[in-house]
């Protein structure tokens, strides 16, 4: 179905009618099931979605990373401009659970993201990478970073997902970059949909932090709170997890923030 956000962003001297596909519940229901429990087949299981999603050919790629077995996994969707905004998600898990929520739920809504970005012309080249390696050190997110080289420039933001569904959206506020956590909160304000801020300093680190370290503007959002913070890295990383109702909120508000980032970001 198609939906169509009108943004007026406060502290803007205008506002921009944004046009986005939003997919119904049931179909990122379906990539959530798609999860496999082992990292030697989670690459290829997110490959296929991708390809489902319509990603395929020139447009996706992999990205071998030194000290990986599995590459990154690059969608692309180009823009009228060279300027780029980057979407990530980590799809390496820890195998004492399902890694179903950590972090399946973050990589399995790219492709969701590509079809409802491409259903219009967009300003700016969204990269979508699907990153491995997160759980052993960002070896994914820092080796795509570097080898960005003098194209580093042209990343204008990054928005990474990782954990969501266990409740209401979160930001890792104290870590974000100050326009794309106010951005996010106008378009979570429009939309009449919670999010609020849960910082994880000293609980562990996410590849935003990659592009951090560089100067490249970035947040993460999640869903972790200290109540749900157990679940992580054990058997209880399970879709039984995941509420349902929330992770299809998130999904809704992200798609909707990412289609503004394309007007807001210069």
């Amino acid at each position: 179905m198609r939906a169509i956000f009108f943004l007026a962003f406060f502290g803007l001297a205008y506002s921009q009618t944004v046009k986005i596909d939003v997919l119904p519940q049931d179909v990122i229901e379906k990539r959530l099931r798609a999860y496999t429990a082992k990292n030697s087949t989670r690459e290829p299981a997110m490959r296929a979605l991708f390809e489902e999603a319509g990603c395929t050919g020139d447009s996706l790629s992999e990205q071998k990373v030194r000290g990986t077995k599995s590459p990154n996994l690059i969608c692309a969707l180009k823009g009228t401009s060279e300027s780029t905004i980057v979407v990530g998600a980590h799809f390496d898990l820890i195998e004492t659970g399902q890694g179903v929520v950590d972090n399946w739920s973050g990589s399995s809504l790219l492709p969701s993201f590509y079809r409802s970005l491409s259903a219009s012309p967009r300003k700016h080249t969204f990269v979508l990478v699907a990153f491995t390696g997160e759980e052993h050190g960002l070896l994914g997110s820092q080796w795509f970073v570097k080898q960005l080289g003098d194209q580093r420039t042209l990343v204008k933001a990054m928005v990474n997902l990782d954990t969501l569904g266990l409740g209401p959206t979160e930001v890792w506020l104290s870590h974000a970059d100050p326009n794309l956590a106010r951005w996010l909160a106008g378009v979570a304000r429009q939309m009449n949909v919670p999010v609020s801020a849960v910082n994880v300093d000293g609980v562990g680190t996410t590849d935003s932090e990659s592009f951090r370290e560089k100067k490249i503007p970035a947040i993460t959002v999640h869903s972790v709170t200290q109540s749900t913070l157990h679940i992580l890295h054990t058997r209880q990383d399970t879709i039984q997890a995941i509420r349902l109702d929330d992770y299809y909120q998130t999904y809704r508000l992200v798609i909707s923030y990412l289609a503004a980032l394309d007007q807001l970001v210069e």
